[in-house]
């Protein structure tokens, strides 16, 4: 049998990373994609939301870019919601797991969803209760996602007890999972495990907690480290670093997926992903992509031969 990864990584370039691109990627490089990185091992894809186009241009063929996507039984493919049309939506599409977003700054969820976080919590619980009619076998795997959870760009510094409030709601609403989020990337090492204490103490030691790091200012692997220390074990990351916040232009994007990998096999943890495969997916999104979209520091440097063995 396979060992168990010590690490999980969950792929977002698809969904975070692409949705704020000023170009429409097509959907048979989409496809591609995904099929380059499953190959390479990664076990969780983040492969879209379900938005209106009007919305988010990028998703306007989300219908079949998931219609590929789930026919990688390997994989657990799963997609973003922002409400309850959006989730029913991804279960008819027969996803494995859906992550729906509440964000921690009340200021921030008007904006990206135009509801209150209660409202919000609302639909999220809409959503619960039309997973559990389903078959067991059937039913995706919900993460409830705290966005602004490190900072906002509109409120600026967030309170803890509000991440942890928010972290109560979910738990008390029947997550399976939660996300924090450092959507904007204001995250430091020290408020990463501050966050992490709060929210392990509001839901307890059993609820699966994942960070999603963005490196807006560069932090991004250092936030990562000081979630290894808190006990944190799932993280998200983007190929290439795609992503990033509209409200920082030219900032980069999400925690870079191939240096992560690099930095934590260094560390003597495992990821199950080939980060030599992983690495090609560059040359996928460079036919459609602007270099300037494009980071990673092994890709600017190279991995050096006298640590190949390794990476």
């Amino acid at each position: 049998m396979a060992r168990t990864p010590d690490v999980h990584i969950c792929e977002v370039a698809m969904r975070d990373g692409l949705q704020n691109l000023d170009v429409f990627v097509p959907t048979d490089a989409k496809c591609a994609l995904i099929d380059a990185i499953v190959a390479a091992g990664v076990g969780e894809i983040d492969a879209g939301s379900f938005v209106p186009p009007k919305v988010v241009p990028q998703f306007a063929d989300v219908d079949a870019v998931m219609a590929h996507a789930v026919q990688h039984k390997g994989a657990t493919i799963g997609a973003l919601v922002p409400n309850f049309k959006g989730a029913e939506r991804a279960i008819a599409a027969g996803v494995g797991a859906i992550y729906f977003v509440i964000s921690a700054s009340e200021s921030h969820n008007l904006a990206n969803v135009r509801r209150t976080i209660e409202e919000q919590l609302d639909g999220f619980r809409a959503v619960r209760a039309a997973l559990d009619v389903l078959p067991v076998q059937n039913r995706p795997r919900l993460m409830g996602a705290i966005a602004t959870a490190f900072g906002c760009s509109i409120e600026g510094e967030i309170k803890e007890t509000a991440v942890g409030r928010l972290a109560r709601g979910f738990a008390e609403a029947g997550v399976d999972e939660i996300g924090l989020a450092d959507t904007v990337g204001y995250g430091t090492p020290g408020l990463i495990k501050d966050i992490v204490r709060v929210t392990r103490h509001e839901v307890g030691a059993k609820m699966p907690l994942r960070l999603h790091l963005h490196d807006t200012l560069g932090a991004g692997l250092a936030n990562a480290v000081a979630g290894l220390d808190a006990g944190i074990r799932r993280f998200d990351a983007a190929v290439s670093g795609l992503g990033g916040c509209p409200f920082a232009p030219g900032a980069r994007g999400n925690v870079v997926t191939e240096d992560l990998v690099f930095m934590l096999e260094r560390m003597g943890l495992s990821t199950g992903i080939d980060l030599d495969r992983l690495m090609k997916t560059r040359e996928i999104l460079a036919r459609h992509i602007a270099p300037k979209h494009l980071t990673g520091h092994l890709h600017e440097a190279g991995i050096p031969k006298a640590l190949r063995s390794a990476a």
